[in-house]
């Protein structure tokens, strides 16, 4: 049996409170598990819960730039005390448009490092939040001994492509890729190893999705439509990126 991987969704989101048995469901019937990142210390707990529901539901707890300004303490001594359980560490990374300052941006900086560092020391996997903000945290992440990294929703250009190749990240395409031609050949040029599919729910597409928050049953047709831009066979692309996701996960 070929199960497919959500590498990026937010299931502790207040969007899904009422419908997670509903999830959990649907994502037994389709084969389907998930890794459920995290913003804060107050959703790293609700992920921390939705873990002990489901086998399903793999874990990854941190905090995302735009809550770097909070108070950073408690969420790092979450990682610590849970790093037996989690499956990964994430969201977390750079964004200045949560920023005002460079000041604030130095702070930001500073959680996503530290983030990173326990992720070397517990071995674990990182989901990265990039946008805009490739080229520094292509600079950062060398120095550090990550086991595997996740550049979510990858959105640069072919050149910043081809670093994220070398540096051995994974990038994972979402429903965008489904009517976006620049999404599409980004996607033919990833080395067909490092190609993961994300949903990033519960960000609502219009396009092809109705507005309708991202959901779990969405994954079958953004492989699906990968399989037609890489000219692969459905299952052989199934296939691919369950060994992918194992690797990404470590498992």
């Amino acid at each position: 049996m070929t199960w497919l991987y959500d590498a990026h969704i937010h299931l502790s989101d207040t969007e899904y409170e009422n419908d997670i048995p509903l999830i959990l469901n649907c994502m037994k019937k389709l084969c389907i598990k998930a890794c459920c990142v995290s913003m804060d210390y107050t959703s790293s707990k609700k992920t921390l819960e939705l873990g002990k529901k489901s086998d399903f539901i793999l874990p990854f707890i941190g905090m995302h730039p735009e809550k770097a300004q909070d108070d950073t303490e408690s969420i790092f001594k979450l990682i610590v005390e849970n790093n037996e359980k989690i499956s990964g560490v994430g969201e977390i990374g750079l964004d200045h448009t949560y920023t005002n300052s460079d000041e604030e941006f130095i702070k930001q900086e500073q959680v996503f490092r530290t983030q990173l560092s326990y992720a070397e020391k517990f071995r674990k996997p990182v989901s990265i939040h990039s946008r805009k903000t490739l080229d520094e945290i292509f600079k950062i992440l060398p120095s550090y001994n990550i086991p595997t990294t996740l550049l979510h929703w990858f959105d640069g250009n072919k050149k910043q492509l081809q670093k994220a190749m070398d540096l051995n990240c994974y990038v994972s395409f979402g429903p965008v890729m489904v009517y976006s031609k620049d999404k599409q050949v980004l996607l033919s040029k990833t080395h067909k190893d490092k190609i993961l599919v994300e949903t990033d729910g519960p960000v609502r597409f219009s396009r092809c999705f109705e507005n309708r928050t991202a959901q779990i049953d969405f994954i079958p047709s953004i492989v699906f439509c990968a399989s037609k831009v890489l000219h692969m066979n459905y299952d052989a692309l199934c296939d691919v990126i369950e060994q992918n996701s194992k690797r990404f996960l470590i498992l």
